[in-house]
Parts: structure tokens; sequence; C-alpha cells
């Protein structure tokens, strides 16, 4: 029996992730997330991508993107397969880098967006043991331009998907937001 179909909406964000083969590590340093930048750049000039909020975690990644003119499924398999090349050229392995082929699902309304955003942000500091104190102070996390106003340093990292939800564009109520408990914290618009 084939595997079931995944489900592409266009024009849609899909909250993409993939683990390592064994949960094993799959970024190692700066060099890993450099060219995990660049080849998500390689992508964006061969079919634009937009990418709302991102978050490369030692063992896996996650992405909430999405593609005009490609589905998420030659987008992700491309930079999967290219992240492999990589990775088996540089530490010198054979055969898979991630567990499995990447799971993703579409977001398809407003607070979908909001709450799947935020646990993408919130990755380092819900670990067993949080890799910072804040989440702005991760280096591989698109929260850092979310709080800070800093302007991205890729084309495909979009900031203005998420602020265009929020009343008068807030981006420091979406940080609000981000950095609270999944309950207690009321949208009150």
């Amino acid at each position: 029996m084939g595997r079931k179909r995944r489900e592409n909406v266009p024009n849609a964000y899909h909250h993409v992730y993939a683990r390592g083969n064994n949960r094993k590590q799959i970024f190692y340093d700066e060099t890993d997330i450099s060219q995990a930048y660049r080849l998500l750049n390689m992508i964006h000039n061969e079919t634009p991508i937009d990418l709302a909020a991102y978050c490369f975690m030692s063992n896996h990644y996650h992405f909430m993107i999405k593609s005009e003119n490609e589905t998420i499924s030659k987008v992700m398999g491309a930079f999967n397969k290219r992240y492999t090349d990589y990775y088996n050229r540089r530490y010198d392995c054979i055969g898979h880098v991630f567990q499995q082929r990447f799971n993703s699902s579409p977001i398809d309304d407003t607070f979908g967006l909001l709450q799947v955003s935020r646990y993408i942000h919130q990755n380092p500091i819900n670990t067993k043991y949080p890799m910072v104190k804040k989440m702005e102070d991760y280096p591989y996390s698109s929260y850092q331009f979310y709080k800070t106003g800093t302007v991205p340093p890729y084309d495909f990292i979009n900031l203005h998907s998420i602020a265009e939800l929020l009343p008068d564009a807030n981006l420091q109520y979406y940080c609000e937001y981000a950095e609270s408990p999944d309950r207690g914290f009321k949208l009150s618009w």
C-alpha cells in the first residue's frame, strides 16, 4: 500500500517539520545552519517561497512556509535532498539524514497561523533544558526579527504575513502573544 497523498493547499502556509534519522543531530554548527539558509535562498530564487516562521534545532527543523508556484512537496523535497547531499559530503556519511519524509499540514485560519508560529518560536525554550532564557536570544529562529524589528537578511523570510493578522500590524502585540504560554493569553480583537 502506498503512502497517503500529502495535502497541499495552494497559496496557504503549511507547518513543515522534519527530524534527524534516529533523532540524531543534523545541525552541528553555524556552517550547517548557513548551508540551510543558502539552500532555502537557492530554492527561493528558483521558485519563490515565503517563510513566516522558522526554527532550526539541533536534530530537527520547523517551517511555516508557502509557495505560490510549486507544491510544498516539491519545495521541501528539494530542500531535504540538497541538505542530505551536503550533510553526507561534509560528515562523510551515506544514507538517510532525515528520519522519514517531512511532515506537513496546511494552516487554514488566522488563529492557526498565530498558534503555529508561536509553537515554532517557543521551541528553544520548551526543551527539557531550555537553550536560551529569552526566545529572541536564539539565533536560529525567525523570532529575533519580530522582537527586535531587524530586517531579515533573506528575502524569503516574511514578517508581514503575521503582522497583517494583527490590529495596526502591531508586532509588539504578536511578541506578547508568542511569549505567552499556550493557555491563558486571550486574543482581544
